[in-house]
C-alpha cells in the first residue's frame, strides 16, 4: 500500500506516515477504517508535509528579501543623486541649475505619471470614503501599493495551495492544509509586527514612511486572520468527521494546545472585526487598546500552541514565535527609553503650555529639559496629564526653539563658555485641531483660561523627517487647516540654508489653505520669525486662500510676496505657473485633508513632462 500512495500522490513527502494507511474496506473492518484514516489526522504532525511547508517558508523568506533589496538599491541610487545634485547646484545661481531642470532619463516622468504617483484609478487615494457623516470606510492604496499588495497575496495564496489534490485521503489532505495555513499564518506574524512598530529600523533604511507600513501591516494581518481561520477549520474538519460537534467540545474543553489555539483564533477575528475600517474610525481610541490587549492575548495563545504538550519537542514554529515577541518587546522598550531620554533629566520633567486657539485648535508648546536636535517634516507622539494619560497620538512638529542658559559669564572669574557648549532646553511647538476623546479634552482644559495652562506632558520622538528637500532648487508647499505645522519648519530651514548657502533651493513658494481669517493666529508667532528671516524676499513667496471669510476686507495682501486670497485654490493653475518659472529640479509637498492631497496629486501628475517634478505627501491613514 506504501507503493500505491507514492504512485498515486507523485510525491514522497506528500505521503503520509505508513501507520495510517488505508486499510482494504469491508463491512468488517468499519470501525477500523475510522479510527485509522480520521482520528489521527487531527492530532500532532500527522499528514502534514512539513518539508513542503519549510520549503515555502523559505520562499517567502526570499520574496520579502529580493523586494526590500531592490527598494534599498532603488533608495540608495536616490540618495547619491540627490547628494550629486545638491552639491553640484548648492553654489550655483538660479539660472545656472537648468541641467538639474530637465528630466535625465525619458522614461522617468511615465512612471512617476502612471505608477509612483497614480491612484488606484481616476483621482481619489487619501480622500475619505464617507457613507455618512458617522460611517468612514477609510481611503484607497495607490496604483503601486495596490500592484505590491496584490502580488504578496498572489504569492500566498498559491504557496497555501500548492497541496497534494491527488491525495484520496481527505482527511490527510486537510492535515496538509491545516499545517501549510498554520505555517504561512505564522511566518506572516513577523513582517506583521515589524511594520507595526514605529521604531521599525526599515522606517530609515529604506526612507519609507511609517504610513506606508501601516497600510502594509493592515493587509498582513487580513491575511494572517485568513489563514489561521482556514488552519482551524481544516482541523475541525477531521474531527467533527471522526467524533461530531461533541468531540470538539471536548477537545477544546481539555487539551490547553488546542483551547489555546481557539483562543488565539478568537481574538484575531476580534481584532480583524474591530479593525474594520467604519469600527476603527468612529471609536479609535476604544480600538488602539482593545488592539493591544487582543494582540498580548494572541501572542500568548500562540506561544502556547507552539509549545505543545503532544510533541518530544516544540514545534518547528516556535523559534518565529520568539521572533515575534522580541521583536514586539523591543519596540516597547525603545519606546519607554524615547520617552525617558526626552522628557526626563536631572533637571526636571517636561511640561507643556497649551493656549486655545479661534477654530477648537490649541497651541502646544512642549518644554523638553534637555538639548535635542529635530529634523524638519518629523512628528512626535504626545501624552497629557489630564487629557487621556495613558494614550498617545502623533502630531506634525510646527516649531522648534533652543534656550540656551547663560552662555557668557556673568563675573570676571567665571570662565567664557561657548554657545555650543552651554547647557539648553528645546521647546516644541504643536498646532492641534479638536476632535474627538483626547484632542477635545485637551481643548476643553486650555479653554479654562484665555492665556492657556501649564500640564505635565511627555513626548515620543521624533519620528519621520527622512525627506529632504536641501537639493532642490524649487521647492512649492501645500498646506490645508493645521497641515502647515508640517510645512513651517521646512520654510524656516531652506531659508536659514539659503543665508548659509548650504542648499540649492531658490525659490519657495508655500499656499496655506484655511476656512477662516482667525486661523492665522494658530502660527502667527512662527510666521513673524520666518518673515523676520534676512533675504527672505529673495525666495520665499506665501499664498493663503480664505475660503470661508466672514469680512472681506480682512482679506488684504501684505505685500508682493505675502499675498491673500478668498475663496479655493486652483492648484493645477498654481502649479502649471510654477513649472513654467521652475528653477533646477522641483519638489511639491502637500499635508492637509484627503481632498486637497488628491488635487495636488492630479496636478503633479499633470505636469510630468520634460522637468523634473518630483511629489512628496504626508499623511497618516489611521
Amino acid at each position: 500500500m506504501d507503493f500505491h500512495r507514492r504512485r498515486v500522490a507523485g510525491l514522497e513527502a506528500f505521503e503520509p506516515s505508513s501507520t495510517l494507511a488505508i486499510r482494504d474496506p469491508s463491512p468488517a473492518s468499519d470501525e477500523a477504517q475510522t479510527t485509522s484514516t480520521i482520528s489521527p489526522y487531527h492530532s500532532q504532525l500527522n499528514g502534514v508535509n512539513q518539508p513542503m511547508n519549510m520549503y515555502f517558508v523559505d520562499v517567502l523568506w526570499w520574496t520579502l528579501g529580493i523586494v526590500g533589496f531592490i527598494i534599498l538599491s532603488i533608495r540608495i541610487i536616490e540618495i547619491l543623486w540627490a547628494q550629486l545634485r545638491h552639491v553640484s547646484a548648492m553654489s550655483a545661481p538660479r539660472d545656472k541649475q537648468a541641467y538639474w531642470r530637465k528630466a535625465q532619463w525619458s522614461w522617468m516622468p511615465g512612471v512617476k505619471r502612471h505608477i509612483m504617483y497614480a491612484p488606484l484609478w481616476s483621482k481619489r487615494h487619501n480622500r475619505e470614503i464617507r457613507l455618512s457623516s458617522a460611517l468612514n470606510i477609510g481611503t484607497l492604496p495607490s496604483r503601486l501599493h495596490t500592484i505590491l499588495i496584490f502580488l504578496y497575496v498572489l504569492c500566498n495564496v498559491i504557496y497555501m495551495f500548492f497541496l497534494n489534490w491527488a491525495n484520496p485521503n481527505r482527511y490527510a489532505f486537510c492535515a496538509e492544509l491545516r499545517g501549510r495555513s498554520g505555517t504561512l499564518a505564522l511566518v506572516n506574524m513577523v513582517p506583521l509586527i515589524i511594520f507595526a512598530g514605529r521604531n521599525n529600523p526599515l522606517i530609515g533604511m529604506l526612507k519609507i514612511s511609517f504610513d506606508t507600513y501601516n497600510l502594509l501591516h493592515r493587509w498582513m494581518g487580513r491575511l494572517v486572520v485568513i489563514e489561521t481561520i482556514i488552519h482551524t477549520i481544516a482541523w475541525a474538519i477531521v474531527v467533527v468527521a471522526d467524533g461530531g460537534w461533541a468531540l470538539v467540545a471536548q477537545k477544546l474543553r481539555v487539551d490547553i494546545f488546542l483551547n489555546s489555539g481557539m483562543v488565539g483564533t478568537f481574538a484575531l477575528f476580534l481584532i480583524m472585526i474591530q479593525s474594520l475600517s467604519p469600527v476603527r474610525h468612529a471609536f479609535y481610541e476604544t480600538f488602539l487598546n482593545a488592539h493591544i490587549f487582543l494582540a498580548a492575548v494572541i501572542f500568548a495563545c500562540t506561544m502556547i500552541h507552539c509549545v505543545t504538550p503532544h510533541l518530544p519537542h516544540y514545534l518547528p514554529q516556535f523559534p518565529w514565535v520568539l521572533a515575534i515577541l522580541s521583536i514586539w518587546f523591543l519596540d516597547r522598550v525603545a519606546r519607554a527609553a524615547r520617552l525617558v531620554y526626552a522628557n526626563y533629566t536631572g533637571h526636571g520633567f517636561t511640561d507643556a503650555i497649551c493656549e486655545p486657539m479661534p477654530g477648537d485648535v490649541t497651541r502646544v508648546t512642549i518644554r523638553l529639559p534637555r538639548h535635542m536636535n529635530i529634523k524638519p517634516g518629523t512628528h512626535a507622539y504626545l501624552r497629557f496629564w489630564g487629557a487621556n494619560p495613558w494614550e498617545s497620538h502623533p502630531f506634525s512638529i510646527a516649531w522648534v526653539d533652543h534656550k540656551y542658559k547663560s552662555p557668557l559669564p556673568v563675573s570676571e572669574k567665571e570662565p567664557l563658555v561657548s554657545v555650543n557648549n552651554a547647557p539648553s532646553t528645546t521647546e516644541v511647538s504643536f498646532v492641534i485641531g479638536a476632535q474627538t476623546g483626547m484632542t477635545r479634552k485637551l481643548y476643553n482644559l486650555a479653554k479654562e483660561s484665555p492665556s492657556g495652562i501649564r500640564i505635565r506632558a511627555a513626548m515620543e520622538g521624533p519620528y519621520g523627517g527622512h525627506h529632504s528637500l536641501d537639493s532642490y532648487g524649487h521647492v512649492v508647499l501645500f498646506a490645508g487647516s493645521t497641515g502647515i505645522t508640517h510645512q513651517t519648519p521646512y520654510v524656516r530651514h531652506l531659508l536659514e540654508g539659503y543665508n548659509q548657502g548650504t542648499v540649492a533651493t531658490r525659490r519657495v513658494t508655500l499656499v496655506w489653505i484655511i476656512r477662516e481669517y482667525e486661523s492665522l493666529e494658530w502660527v502667527r508667532p512662527f510666521m513673524d520669525t520666518i518673515l523676520r528671516i534676512p533675504n527672505r524676499k529673495d525666495i520665499l513667496r506665501i499664498h493663503v486662500f480664505v475660503t470661508r471669510p466672514q469680512n472681506p476686507r480682512d482679506i488684504v495682501s501684505a505685500s508682493s510676496t505675502v499675498k491673500m486670497f478668498p475663496g479655493r485654490p486652483n492648484v493645477p493653475l498654481l502649479l502649471v505657473k510654477e513649472v513654467q518659472e521652475q528653477i533646477g529640479s522641483m519638489c511639491v509637498t502637500v499635508c492637509g485633508p484627503g481632498a486637497l492631497a488628491d488635487d495636488v496629486r492630479g496636478a503633479v501628475r499633470a505636469v510630468q513632462g520634460d522637468t523634473v517634478v518630483d511629489f512628496v505627501e504626508e499623511s497618516f491613514t489611521w
